[in-house]
């Protein structure tokens, strides 16, 4: 009888409201610690709703917060929610309604469409790398299917193509809930075609698709060598394009580098706006460190941010990662955020995504790519088929590579400082031209760079 007490720990007499309040508190700071990687600023803001018989259920002001924390975060509250009690009881969240919200109604999300919380035009930090991108999403959200249609937006991994999809679907749902949102990722809707097509239940899919007054589609280029999808997916896009229904795609690439994609396709996607999203410049990155780590709840100074910036450069995963580093040591040894902090943090991300890049690995990718030999390149040759690789050589070097102008020169037939200047020059101009130019040098680099990806 004692045990059946002990373990039923919420319905003892004295355990008071204060009591309740006091585990819950704790409850928050264990799952914060225990989980630095989904910690976020307004777990603050959670609620007690219940706590009785074994059971803890935790308030949330709407559904989406309930699915997050569903999703990302129930195992790390139950473990808190048994560390701060000593009992086994169990983790459950739902949306408070006890408290008056000046929020819109999110009923909705209780269907299929799951929005990230942090993944709102608020939180989204602009910089010259995603203006374009950002205004068109902003545009898009306030008149669906008159502003740009299709929307396409392309980009590397880690570059906030998603946040700017789930941000748009949050506000065309603020400004009205009753529209009808599609947003899925390319391999779920080819994974639903197939399953439409073995259940014989094509006509449902297609209904379930070709009536919504949005469709969002994340990593589109995954329908590249799927010739029964594209088909469906070509009439899809019809079927909505010719009803004014807005499309909304994303991709790592522009429409005309998605090797294997069917050239009418192709053409679709080229029909409304094309914007592409590009690294993060410093500045950017400094202001994406301030805001995610405020999101979470750190206070970190501009000396902390400055060293993050520098540092991570790839794209803004890692940024979130070294973040996640930073926060995971400061709550473990209880010390405030400093950079020395930091710089122990990171040591062992730094360390691992560190590496000696050398002209001679950026000569090789290149001569392999374009099927030339060092020779060609080093020779006085001056045809297209060889001028051009030993260009982007040279562009490479100087972007790659702490090498002077006169080196980079000395390994390409000695040639002179201002050689590798109007070398750089073209290609940059090239660059910013041709799209198929500027997916190769990303490629490259991407290539010549190869590291381990850093876990978060």
């Amino acid at each position: 009888m004692e045990l059946l007490c002990a373990e039923i720990l919420y319905k003892e007499p004295q355990l008071s409201a204060k009591d309740a309040e006091d585990i819950f508190v704790e409850i928050i700071a264990r799952a914060k610690k225990l989980d630095p990687a989904n910690a976020r600023k307004w777990f603050d803001k959670l609620t007690l709703v219940h706590m009785s018989g074994g059971s803890i259920e935790i308030g949330c002001p709407d559904q989406a917060t309930v699915q997050f924390l569903h999703d990302n975060s129930r195992g790390s509250f139950t473990r808190a929610a048994q560390q701060a009690t000593g009992h086994l009881v169990g983790v459950d969240f739902t949306v408070d309604n006890r408290k008056h919200r000046d929020k819109f109604d999110t009923d909705w999300v209780k269907s299929e469409l799951k929005l990230h919380p942090d993944y709102t035009f608020n939180n989204f930090v602009v910089g010259p790398s995603n203006r374009l991108a950002h205004a068109s999403c902003v545009a898009v959200s306030r008149s669906l299917g008159q502003t740009y249609n299709p929307l396409f937006l392309y980009g590397s991994s880690g570059l906030g193509k998603t946040h700017l999809l789930q941000a748009l679907c949050w506000e065309v749902r603020k400004d009205d809930k009753n529209a009808v949102i599609q947003l899925l990722s390319c391999e779920d809707f080819v994974n639903r075609f197939i399953r439409a097509i073995e259940t014989g239940n094509l006509s449902g899919f297609q209904n379930r698709f070709r009536n919504v007054d949005a469709l969002v589609i994340d990593d589109i280029q995954f329908l590249r060598e799927r010739e029964q999808s594209q088909e469906e997916f070509f009439h899809t896009f019809n079927t909505l394009y010719n009803s004014g229904k807005q499309i909304i795609l994303s991709a790592d690439s522009a429409p005309t580098d998605i090797p294997s994609l069917e050239d009418r396709l192709i053409s679709r996607f080229n029909w409304g706006l094309v914007a592409r999203i590009d690294p993060p410049s410093y500045d950017t990155r400094v202001a994406i460190v301030q805001k995610k780590a405020h999101l979470r709840g750190l206070e970190i100074t501009d000396q902390v941010a400055d060293y993050v910036a520098r540092k991570v450069q790839a794209n803004i995963r890692e940024l979130e990662g070294a973040l996640t580093n930073i926060y995971a040591v400061a709550t473990t040894t209880g010390e405030p955020i400093t950079l020395e902090l930091a710089q122990t943090a990171l040591e062992g991300q730094i360390a691992a995504s560190t590496r000696h890049i050398s002209i001679t690995d950026i000569i090789t990718a290149v001569t392999r790519h374009f099927d030339v030999r060092l020779a060609d390149l080093q020779s006085k040759k001056r045809s297209q088929s060889i001028a051009l690789p030993r260009q982007i050589c040279m562009y490479l070097a100087r972007q790659l590579t702490s090498h002077s102008l006169e080196e980079i020169g000395g390994h390409l037939g000695g040639r002179d400082h201002t050689t590798v200047m109007h070398a750089c020059s073209k290609v940059e101009d090239k660059r910013s031209d041709d799209p198929k130019v500027h997916a190769l040098l990303n490629e490259l680099s991407q290539e010549i760079t190869q590291r381990p990806a850093y876990k978060h």
